[in-house]
């Protein structure tokens, strides 16, 4: 396990990430990439597949929600404080469409104390805004990396 004292700021919100990229399989499964990382902040990205579509033909948006939740969860634990959802919703503004390339960007608006809001914008390959997703957290017990003493 990585020592957290030793890193910056930065390079704690990666190593955070992968040591929780590690452990999900759920967004590995599904064929997640994450593109970028930094504190309060992270991109992950997706690609639509058939198996993903409902029955309009379009992404079923349980999908959309797996991919901003991702988003949100990897933003918000990049503190290496142990982070979880305590409320999400999502409003879907288009269509994703099968071999769309989803793109969910999160980004920090609010953490006081043991509390966070997070804004997740998902867009497709042509930068068409799909999907708004709000994640509110909560800390827990525990962190991802090794503290000192």
């Amino acid at each position: 396990m990585t020592e957290a004292a030793s890193l910056t700021a930065d390079e704690l919100a990666r190593a955070c990430a992968r040591a929780m990229w590690d452990d999900d399989q759920a967004s590995q499964r599904l064929g997640m990439t994450i593109d970028h990382v930094e504190p309060g902040a992270a991109t992950l990205s997706m690609t639509i597949t058939p198996e993903m579509t409902n029955g309009h033909g379009t992404c079923h948006g349980g999908f959309i929600f797996a991919l901003a939740d991702s988003a949100f969860a990897f933003a918000c634990n990049s503190y290496n404080q142990r982070t979880v959802a305590r409320h999400c919703s999502v409003t879907f503004i288009a269509p994703a469409l099968g071999n769309d390339r989803l793109t969910a960007a999160a980004s920090e608006v609010s953490r006081i104390g043991r509390d966070g809001i997070y804004d997740v914008r998902i867009s497709n390959q042509r930068g068409e805004h799909v999907a708004e997703f709000r994640g509110h957290s909560r800390t827990v017990k525990g962190t991802h990396l090794a503290q000192p003493g």
